[in-house]
C-alpha cells in the first residue's frame, strides 16, 4: 500500500501558493484494509475515506469508463491493481495530474510541471471529453490562474468546443453548474470564465441569457465599448478589482440581461430593460437553483441600477422609493451591495474604469438622513399604525429635500 499527495495541493505548492486542502490517493489497498486502519468511509460513488486524525480525504486509486451521458455516467474500478499512473490519467488537466511521494519526490507522467512552467491548461488524455463538467472546470481554472498568465491550450479549447457541440452540456445538473460559476465568481478574473466558455461555444448552453448580450449595441455616448457583452466583461472585471463579494459579482453578471430582448428597431436604445433584466435574472437564478440571497440581490440590482446612476437628478420622493424598494430600512446590508454593483457597472466601460462615482455616497448619505427621523417623538404626538408610517415618510421626504438642497449648494459653490 502506497500513499501519494495529489491534485491541487501539489499544483499550488509548485506555484508558490498557500495550500489549504490536501487530497491523497492510495495505491494497492482495499476498502476493508482502509477501514481496518481506522479510516472512515465517506464516498458514495467510489471509495473515499477520511483519515482518523487529520480528517483529510484519502481515495483509492481508480480508473473510469464512460457508461452513459452526463458527468455521472461512469463505471469505476478501484481494485488494488490500479496503478498511480492509471489514476492520474483520468484527471482533467496535466497540472492536476502530478503526485508527490511521502519522501517529497514528484511523479509526473503527463508533464504537468512543464505545463506549469509554460502556464498552459492542457487536458491529460482524450478521456477528458467523457465528463462535460470539465468544460466549466477549465474555464474556472482559467479565471483563477489568469493572474499567473495561464491560458487554455489550443487543442484543449478545440476539444471543449467539440464537447459543447455534442450536446453533453445539457446533461449537467443545475447544482454543479452553480458550484462552478460560484467558484469562478470568487476568482481574481471572473470575466475570464465567461470569455473561455464563449470561446468554446459553451456559454450558449450554460448561460444563454448572458451569451445573448454579445453583439447587442448600446449608445456610444454612455458605453464607448458599444457591445453589451463587452461591457459585462468590463463590469465583472471591475467588481473583482473592487474586491466585491461573490453575491455582488453575480448581480453584476445579470444586471443587463434585458438588453438582449430590446426591440431591434429601437437599438441602440434599451428602454425598459431594467424590468426585463429583473425578470430574466430571477428566471436564470431559479433554473440554476441559486441561493435566494443571491437571486434577490441580482433582481434588485437589475431593476434599480439606473435609478442609482441617476441619483443626483432624482426627486426626494423617488430616492425614498428606491430605498424602500431595496428594503434598506430592514436590510441595511443590502445598500452597500447594491451600490457596489452599481459602481462596478458605471466603471465597466471602455476608458472610464477610473471614473468617480459620487452617486454611491449620495445614496448612502440620503439613507442616513432618513434614519434621523425622531420616531419616538412622533409616537408621543399620538401617531400610531398607518398614520405613524405616513408621518415617518413625510419627515423622511423633508430631510431628503433639505439634504439635496444642501448637496447642490455645496457642489455648485
Amino acid at each position: 500500500m502506497q500513499t501519494y499527495l495529489v491534485g491541487g495541493a501539489v499544483r499550488d505548492r509548485l506555484l508558490g501558493l498557500e495550500v489549504s486542502d490536501r487530497d491523497w490517493v492510495v495505491v494497492g489497498a482495499t476498502p476493508e484494509a482502509m477501514q481496518e486502519l481506522g479510516f472512515l468511509p465517506v464516498g458514495k460513488d467510489f471509495p473515499v475515506f477520511l483519515h482518523p486524525e487529520s480528517k483529510e480525504e484519502y481515495a483509492l486509486a481508480r480508473t473510469e469508463r464512460k457508461s452513459g451521458r452526463g458527468y455521472k455516467g461512469f463505471v469505476f474500478d478501484a481494485s488494488p491493481e490500479v496503478s498511480l499512473e492509471q489514476d492520474l490519467r483520468r484527471r482533467d488537466l496535466t497540472i492536476n495530474a502530478i503526485a508527490q511521494q511521502e519522501d517529497g519526490q514528484l511523479v509526473d507522467p503527463y508533464n504537468g510541471q512543464r505545463d506549469l512552467q509554460l502556464r498552459v491548461l492542457r487536458h491529460v488524455s482524450p478521456a477528458f471529453s467523457e465528463d462535460p463538467l470539465r468544460v466549466l472546470r477549465v474555464a474556472r481554472f482559467a479565471a483563477r490562474y489568469k493572474a499567473f498568465g495561464f491560458t487554455v491550450a489550443d487543442e484543449t479549447l478545440q476539444l471543449m468546443s467539440e464537447m459543447a457541440r455534442s450536446g453533453e452540456l445539457t446533461t449537467l445538473v443545475a447544482e454543479r453548474v452553480w458550484q462552478e460559476l460560484h467558484k469562478a465568481l470568487e476568482s481574481t478574473h471572473p470575466e475570464v470564465f465567461i470569455q473561455v466558455l464563449r470561446e468554446c461555444q459553451a456559454l450558449q448552453y450554460v448561460l444563454p441569457e448572458v451569451d445573448a448580450l454579445f453583439g447587442v449595441p448600446q449608445t456610444e455616448k454612455y458605453h464607448p465599448e458599444i457591445d453589451t457583452g463587452e461591457h459585462l466583461l468590463l463590469a465583472l472585471q471591475q467588481s473583482a478589482r473592487m474586491n466585491s463579494s461573490a453575491k455582488v459579482r453575480f448581480a453584476v453578471l445579470l444586471h443587463d440581461l434585458g438588453k438582449a430582448t430590446s426591440p431591434p428597431d429601437k437599438l441602440p436604445r434599451h428602454t425598459g430593460h431594467e424590468q426585463r433584466s429583473g425578470q430574466l435574472a430571477k428566471s436564470l437564478a431559479d433554473r440554476l437553483k441559486v441561493p435566494h440571497e443571491y437571486s434577490s440581490l441580482a433582481s434588485l440590482v437589475a431593476q434599480w441600477h439606473t435609478h442609482v446612476h441617476r441619483a443626483l437628478e432624482l426627486r426626494p420622493s423617488t430616492v425614498l422609493k428606491l430605498l424602500r424598494a431595496v428594503d434598506v430600512f430592514r436590510r441595511p446590508d443590502r445598500l452597500d451591495e447594491l451600490l457596489s454593483a452599481c459602481e462596478a457597472d458605471a466603471r465597466g466601460r471602455a476608458g472610464l474604469q477610473q471614473r468617480a462615482y459620487p452617486q454611491a455616497n449620495y445614496v448612502r448619505d440620503a439613507w442616513q438622513c432618513c434614519l434621523e427621523v425622531d420616531v419616538p417623538s412622533l409616537q408621543a404626538q399620538g401617531y400610531q399604525g398607518a398614520a405613524l408610517g405616513e408621518q415617518i415618510d413625510k419627515e423622511r421626504l423633508r430631510l431628503l429635500a433639505a439634504y439635496k438642497a444642501h448637496y447642490l449648494k455645496e457642489t455648485n459653490a
